[in-house]
């Protein structure tokens, strides 16, 4: 045996009770778990200690961080051993040397890798979603990933970035990509349904693309057409196409924001029950934090991003297309910011892609000719923190059985939102020990054993004899997110242990030089 953890609280994944046991690992396995006589060639002390299952991330964006930044102790220092990127129908794989270009301006403000920055210095060598999850592993990174196809990129690369319907051929030209990207290792599929050019996509196209989804066995993870005013019908539409389509669907940041939608959490669970209840493959994730991030941009109305990012700045700089905006972001509603009128007070910017903008990093815009200057001087790469969200929908939401934990943690800008460091010691501490909305064994269980059942991994998320060696060891009396909307890079505290493949990523609460983590792709599914 390689490693023997004496005398830790086993919560195994599952949500069942808790036992203490000794866990044995080797070759990067557990391998027996009970009381053990024999030693390893390396012995733990757990006593005070849980060990739990690592945590999945299913909703992370580090598609370049993982790259960049071999440390990235944002996610290895909570407990995470596994996140899922691709989402929010916006990354890199596949693409052409047009679109490439094209979604690196589009989400600069996400991840960094503009065009424009010669500062940036990530090689974007690969074309298809194999070739991307490839590098992943010769790179070495410092936790494992899996890989969502990007929708919104698909139909980029297939028609660019045009509001208009796909002609057949362009259709079957999105099929055969989002196939491709499958069968070379994607879980499933992500849309970003307030984000162009995804959000031109119809139902009856989506629907299309979720077939091809579900005859691979992944699953569709939409960031829907609204999370304020209509969002009730938005999960309704996600909900109906993913039944036409016979696909797994999972609700991506689930929440309900704006004055619209407060208290009305329970609304929206019960829709889900009842899919639930008429045999629809069903999960979502959320963060435990009110406010939501994205960037900036992502806030004008759909007709504004009609070709492209520099088709943006150029309407930004005309003065009349300009006021259409304005009007359409302060009177009507802009579907970018869910189709509500924007308050302008509840937009803090988190940070700019141009270092001469920092000045406006924790400031919050006082209207539409402060945002106008900042898009056009920061060429569209600002992220915001937008406090729209409410506290009881949160919490009734995580309660839910289908619920699963994910960070939307954009790690850019001089000021991110702290859920990038801190969601899932935020749960345990928070939401588990200080305010019991979970029991410590259903809240890993949300973190670790439902996810993984969501990816279909059949060795990850739980602590079991044969099981992949990821695992956390925490305090549970002092697990806590160190990270606040006013210091939000601090690492949090009493999590001490995480292995990877039995290998210690984090040990005595340091990060280690392991990179453990390789791509983790799709379980094959009906022969494919």
């Amino acid at each position: 045996m390689d490693l023997v953890i004496r005398g830790a609280r086993v919560v195994d994944g599952t949500g069942g009770p808790s036992h203490t046991a000794d866990v044995a690992v080797h070759a990067g396995r557990v391998t027996e778990i009970g009381r053990l006589r024999a030693g390893g060639r390396r012995t733990l002390d757990a006593h005070g200690l849980v060990l739990a299952p690592g945590f999945i991330d299913m909703h992370a964006h580090s598609d370049l961080a993982l790259l960049r930044d071999p440390d990235h102790s944002a996610k290895a220092a909570q407990g995470v051993t596994l996140e899922v990127l691709g989402q929010d129908g916006l990354s890199y794989a596949p693409v052409d040397d047009r679109t490439l270009t094209e979604v690196r301006a589009a989400i600069a403000g996400w991840n960094g890798g503009a065009p424009w920055d010669p500062a940036d210095d990530i090689d974007f060598g690969w074309r298809t979603v194999g070739e991307y999850l490839d590098r992943l592993d010769t790179t070495g990174i410092a936790v494992n990933a899996a890989y969502l196809v990007p929708q919104g990129t698909v139909r980029a690369y297939t028609l660019g970035w045009d509001d208009r319907p796909a002609t057949p051929a362009e259709l079957d030209r999105m099929r055969r990509l989002v196939a491709e990207g499958l069968a070379e290792g994607a879980v499933g599929m992500s849309s970003g349904l307030t984000y162009t050019p995804g959000m031109y996509a119809s139902g009856a196209e989506l629907t299309e693309l979720c077939r091809v989804v579900a005859a691979y066995g992944g699953y569709y993870c939409p960031h829907h057409r609204s999370y304020g005013r209509g969002a009730l019908g938005a999960y309704a539409e996600m909900v109906e196409l993913t039944r036409a389509a016979g696909c797994a669907l999972h609700l991506a940041h689930a929440t309900m924001n704006f004055g619209e939608n407060e208290g009305r959490a329970g609304e929206l669970l019960a829709l889900l029950d009842d899919a639930l209840a008429g045999g629809a493959d069903l999960t979502l994730d959320s963060y435990p934090y009110t406010p939501g991030c994205t960037t900036l941009v992502a806030l004008l109305p759909s007709w504004a991003g009609e070709g492209g990012p520099e088709a943006v700045l150029a309407r930004l700089r005309d003065d009349a297309e300009a006021e259409r905006i304005r009007y359409a972001l302060e009177v009507t509603g802009a579907d970018g910011c869910h189709g509500v009128p924007v308050d302008w007070s509840a937009i803090e910017i988190s940070g700019t892609a141009d270092p001469a903008y920092g000045a406006y990093v924790g400031t919050r815009l006082d209207g539409w000719e402060s945002a106008r200057r900042l898009l056009l001087g920061d060429r569209l790469g600002s992220t915001v923190l937008h406090h729209v969200g409410h506290e009881e929908n949160v919490r009734a939401i995580m309660r839910h059985p289908v619920h699963t934990g994910g960070s939307d943690g954009i790690l850019r800008g001089a000021k991110p939102h702290p859920r990038a460091y801190g969601t899932f010691p935020h749960y345990l501490g928070r939401y588990v020990r200080e305010l019991g909305v979970l029991s410590l064994e259903e809240c890993v269980a949300h973190l670790s054993g439902r996810p993984a059942a969501r990816l279909r991994l059949p060795d990850r998320g739980l602590v079991r004899e044969g099981y992949r060696a990821d695992l956390v060891l925490f305090d549970p009396e002092t697990v806590a997110a160190g990270s606040t909307y006013e210091n939000p890079r601090v690492l949090p505290a009493g999590i001490p242990y995480v292995l990877i493949d039995g290998r210690f990523v984090m040990r005595d609460g340091r990060r280690t030089d392991v990179l453990a983590g390789r791509s983790v792709r799709r379980t094959p599914h009906d022969g494919r």
